[in-house]
């Protein structure tokens, strides 16, 4: 158990979803108390995962929460030193943009700030954004362009298909927070991940994975994109380095190699030669990026993550684990 967790608890928001599974499980195995938002704690399909975590029975606890209810966070939050706000939907093809993306993103990441605000206690909050709020910019991305924490997407650039609809809610929600954060003298860390890949703790398929799915389960196309990858473990590891290393501050870009879609295809063939792989190439989008560029990992360096993990183990591990939970 690490000393610098012991006894000490935090709050993570959304803890079913993909990341803040690996997040609460992480944070158990250092020790952390966490207390865990979901919807519904009755719903055994959001947390029966978590139950199962080392050190989830003694350290654990499940807390009701709505991203659009105000305060509904404050029972949660109270006596934490800490909180991670993960919960914001990942949906790329949404029904009702403003209710499925805009309200929850916008509106919870405001309402758990101001929870936040309403105890001392809590000395930090890190924010889990995306990567998608720096990559939106008028500034054409090719392969000598470096991306860094200083590029800001264009809210005005994000609007159009179903896909810009979750990139604007990231954006928003991001330049939203940081100016709450501001205004309260909140300390708070956004941690922006790529396209997150690695094993789901739970059993249900996310939008990121789901990108891999469909290249190996019969689908007829491949999308025109270009994209950092990176690791879902090295997701909540740079978390939780973000809340405790005291000078880790502003945002962090999360993300390996970038690679194009037609170059994660070639991979999986010859991870898995025997997989048949689509073929045509199709459109997602303007707006979206094409072309391979570069993703500085200097900031990131000072939260101590060196290396990623390889893209090659990230994505045979991302196979491997959708074959055991028999989605292939």
């Amino acid at each position: 158990m690490d000393e610098i967790a012991k006894e000490k608890k935090v709050c993570v928001t959304g803890a079913s979803g993909y990341i803040a599974s690996w997040l609460v499980k992480l944070l158990l195995q250092r020790g952390y108390t966490v207390n865990a938002t979901v919807r519904n704690p009755n719903d055994s399909d959001k947390t029966e995962h978590l139950l199962k975590l080392e050190g989830a029975k003694e350290r654990l606890h499940f807390f009701k929460a709505n991203l659009i209810e105000e305060g509904s966070f404050d029972s949660a939050i109270v006596g934490c030193e800490g909180v991670f706000h993960t919960a914001s939907p990942v949906v790329f093809s949404p029904k009702d943009p403003q209710v499925d993306l805009l309200d929850p993103a916008i509106k919870g990441t405001l309402n758990i700030l101001a929870s936040c605000k309403k105890f001392p206690a809590v000395r930090r909050v890190v924010l889990t954004s995306s990567m998608a709020t720096s990559t939106f910019t008028s500034r054409p991305l090719t392969p000598d362009v470096v991306v860094d924490e200083t590029w800001f997407s264009d809210p005005e650039l994000c609007k159009g298909s179903d896909m810009m609809y979750y990139v604007l809610s990231k954006v928003l929600a991001e330049e939203a927070a940081w100016k709450y954060a501001k205004e309260n003298d909140i300390d708070m860390v956004s941690i922006n991940p790529s396209m997150v890949i690695g094993p789901m703790l739970k059993p249900t398929i996310n939008d990121s994975v789901a990108s891999i799915l469909n290249l190996i389960n019969g689908s007829d196309y491949y999308p025109d994109l270009a994209c950092p990858w990176v690791h879902v473990k090295d997701v909540a590891e740079a978390h939780i380095r973000a809340f405790e290393i005291p000078s880790a501050k502003g945002r962090y870009n999360l993300g390996g190699r970038v690679l194009h879609f037609s170059d994660v295809k070639k991979i999986l063939h010859e991870l898995y030669p025997s997989i048949k792989l689509p073929n045509k190439c199709v459109d997602v989008g303007d707006a979206l990026p094409k072309t391979i560029y570069q993703l500085s990992n200097v900031k990131v360096k000072s939260l101590g993550i060196i290396e990623y993990i390889p893209f090659e183990v990230s994505l045979k591990e991302t196979v491997e684990n959708l074959k055991e939970l028999k989605f292939v």
